[in-house]
């Protein structure tokens, strides 16, 4: 859980196309099997026999996995010197292989994103308001015991359920060791994978699961709602009183119990919302609409900011104006636990979308703002260029890795501002042209 690990489950998912090297995938499933094909291409030169791509990939994996192994025996040490046993560690790394199903997960960077619009679609589909309300009801008793003792809503417990896992029924069933070893020996991350490794060791050496029964995602997340060992070891508990803090079993509430307590820990506000739609008055300043800048809702509400009813949104705390499409899409009036659920997952669609499951899975309505579903969104490529513009013209003083953050929102509102257009901060195609002066 936390960090990066899933904000890369809101990118939208390109699928490589490997006909270049005669090698088409033929199978949708989670480790996909590709089959060689003596098909047309550009290139005049001849494409390796299916036996001969079959063979030089089998060389490839084992002389990556011999290599791999090398790296095992090193690890080893390290581990013991961290507290590991070696028992724990030979037991634990029994059977465990180079995953190159891993690798190709962790290098797939996609090159489109998806619109907000279309991940609060799914975030929110029909289907998962309805599996949610019967996960509710099924675990009623539980659910009530955790929020009583939490503070946290049921239903915000619920709705990182149904994100991270479909409330259980995709927990991941890549081995937790070998993916987090394969990420490790990488090296392109090593350091982050090699310490949640040794902690996913420490969690073996506790007892509180199998290596066979660790299992999750390619990432390292783990269990109903998804945990990294690190903050797995630092906030899952022990709710059902077995000795074990399992997130794994069907039993989902030592997981449901470890994310209550997690946002517990870091602040949760019982009684506040999220955030609440709200309508932005005609002439409103967007310079306003920061996360920087907060106000009471009565503050706003004098400023003519009011929910989508008309009326003024009653004083919960201070709070600030988040438009996640610009000035043509929704607006929120976001509070403290907008905060404390970005402390799961730090992109602002993951967690509009657990507040707006949540407050779905309460009973009130959807979202009554349109959103702008005409725009094509900017690739990857095109944000590292629109961040690299905005470096050159002196907005921007950051890295250009096309991932928008608030120091570009920022560069971006600046650049409006003094281009005279709406300062909204939103990463469009007619921001990219304004930039290259068309």
């Amino acid at each position: 859980m936390v960090s990066w690990v899933r904000a890369i489950a809101l990118i939208g998912t390109i699928v490589p196309l490997l006909s270049s090297a005669g090698l088409v995938q033929a199978s949708s499933s989670r480790f996909p099997v590709y089959r060689a094909e003596l098909s047309q291409v550009s290139s005049i030169k001849p494409l390796a026999r299916p036996d001969r791509v079959v063979a030089e990939t089998l060389v490839q994996v084992a002389a990556s996995n011999s290599a791999f192994q090398r790296w095992v025996d090193g690890f080893r040490g390290r581990a013991v010197a961290q507290g590991i046993s070696g028992q724990v560690f030979d037991r634990a790394f029994r059977g465990v292989d180079y995953n190159t199903d891993v690798i190709k997960k962790d290098r797939n960077q996609s090159e489109y994103t998806k619109q907000i619009w279309d991940y609060l679609d799914s975030a929110a589909s029909p289907t998962r308001i309805k599996n949610g309300k019967s996960a509710l009801r099924e675990h009623s008793r539980v659910l009530n015991a955790i929020e009583a003792k939490y503070g946290v809503d049921k239903e915000v417990v619920a709705a990182v359920w149904g994100l991270e896992s479909a409330y259980g029924e995709f927990k991941g069933d890549i081995p937790t060791i070998e993916a987090l070893a394969t990420l490790a020996y990488d090296g392109r991350r090593g350091k982050f994978f090699e310490g949640q490794l040794v902690d996913a060791l420490r969690i073996l050496q506790a007892g509180d699961v199998s290596a066979k029964g660790m299992t999750g995602s390619w990432a390292g997340a783990m269990g109903h709602t998804q945990f990294i060992p690190s903050s797995y070891l630092a906030y899952a508990v022990d709710f059902t009183g077995d000795g074990k803090r399992d997130i794994w079993s069907k039993n989902p509430a030592d997981a449901l119990a470890s994310t209550a307590a997690y946002l517990a820990r870091f602040g949760w506000v019982k009684g506040q919302p999220w955030g609440v739609e709200v309508r932005l008055p005609r002439g409103f300043n967007y310079g306003l609409a920061n996360r920087k800048i907060k106000k009471m809702p009565s503050d706003w509400a004098s400023l003519g900011v009011r929910d989508v009813s008309g009326s003024a949104v009653p004083n919960y705390g201070s709070a600030s104006i988040l438009l996640p499409a610009g000035s043509s899409g929704a607006a929120f009036m976001i509070f403290k636990n907008f905060s404390v659920i970005e402390r799961y997952n730090v992109a602002d669609a993951y967690v509009i979308g657990v507040g707006h499951l949540s407050d779905r899975l309460k009973g009130r309505p959807a979202i009554q703002a349109n959103w702008p579903r005409g725009y094509k969104p900017l690739s990857f490529n095109e944000k590292k260029e629109m961040q690299r513009r905005l470096t050159r013209l002196g907005f921007l003083d950051d890295k250009v890795d096309g991932i928008i953050g608030p120091n570009t929102i920022n560069a971006i509102r600046a650049f409006q501002a003094k281009k005279g257009v709406t300062p909204d901060g939103y990463p469009s195609e007619e921001l990219l042209k304004l930039l290259k002066g068309r």
